[in-house]
């Protein structure tokens, strides 16, 4: 793995101006978004403090994201953290940007007293099962999935 001091990527609070770079990036995930719908997505959650929205920028270009959750569960005492997305672009990938990304991450949850932090992954993204491993992360369970219907009220 790529020292990220060696890296030329800066990690920040993603801004207002950004959801073009997180649209492509959200779509590179694999889940087809445009401006205009991932404006209203981080509309949404700027307005809630318990999510945290970071961003590398590389030549002054976004080229990766991780966002985070805090909430309380329970199962604890204390509330825990989620990373619920988590993206570089396919340029980037390999440079070390996505443990960059985490690494600030995970000290923004500490700072608010986090210390158990979850990630879901699909079972067909063995490279992102790798890369959590390999940043400390275990596996202990399966996530299942259901769309509901919407209701007619």
């Amino acid at each position: 793995m790529p020292d990220p001091r060696d890296l030329d990527v800066t990690i920040r609070v993603a801004e207002a101006a950004d959801v073009e770079a997180l649209a492509d990036l959200m779509t590179q995930l694999g889940y087809e978004t445009r401006a205009s719908e991932m404006q209203m997505r981080m509309e949404a959650i700027r307005a809630d403090r318990n999510y945290a929205t970071f961003v590398a920028v590389s030549k002054g270009k976004v080229c990766g994201m991780i966002g985070t959750y805090t909430c309380y569960s329970y199962e604890h005492n204390s509330p825990s953290g989620r990373i619920l997305a988590l993206v570089v672009s396919e340029k980037m990938r390999g440079r070390g940007v996505g443990h960059a990304l985490i690494a600030v991450a995970e000290k923004d949850l500490a700072q608010k007293n986090i210390s158990r932090v979850a990630v879901n992954t699909r079972f067909e993204r063995k490279e992102a099962h790798e890369f959590y491993e390999k940043a400390g992360y275990t596996r202990n369970g399966f996530r299942f999935v259901k769309e509901l219907p919407m209701s007619a009220d």
